[in-house]
């Protein structure tokens, strides 16, 4: 898995001049934002961990998922995307919350769809949630999919948050 070398650059850059944190919490990518954030450079500086939370009981227990919400949507939705953004960026104390949940098989569940939700928390506000949906393709090329467009709408979020300072 590799990302473009310029894109992780300018994430880890923006974070450490502007002295904020990120956490993230993953569902469908199964790690793959985690590992990400963690191939840029000083990331310790500014990422503080995530939490992979493959199934409801998970997101629920660790996430503080709402139970019922997440029943009713077999925890793919804005919704949920938002609750788990929030309540990582609180369970890692950052400044961002990044989180994504969704499906990358065709399931009964998605109705047979390729599609995800992800959020984007910070300072205890959801600035950018939204739905991703994809044409069929191979499970692991819709997890890198999912995981390289959040990182460059990530990107977009810090730009603008440079610009407006």
């Amino acid at each position: 898995m590799e990302f473009k070398k310029s894109l992780l650059d300018y994430i880890g850059g923006a974070l450490k001049v502007a002295h904020e944190s990120v956490s993230v919490a993953e569902s469908v990518t199964a790690g793959c934002l985690q590992f990400s954030f963690s191939q840029m450079k000083e990331a310790s500086l500014f990422f503080k961990g995530g939490i992979t939370a493959y199934t409801l009981e998970e997101k629920v227990k660790l996430l503080n998922v709402d139970d019922e919400e997440a029943r009713k949507c077999d925890c793919v939705s804005k919704e949920v995307a938002d609750e788990m953004a929030l309540n990582v960026a609180e369970l890692f104390n950052t400044d961002w919350g990044i989180s994504v949940t969704g499906y990358a098989t065709p399931v009964k569940e998605s109705d047979h769809k390729i599609f995800a939700y992800f959020s984007f928390a910070y300072k205890n506000e959801i600035i950018l949630s939204k739905k991703l949906e994809l044409h069929k393709t191979d499970p692991s090329t819709a997890q890198l999919y999912y995981a390289e467009f959040i990182l460059g709408c990530f990107k977009c979020e810090l730009n603008q948050m440079i610009i407006l300072k």
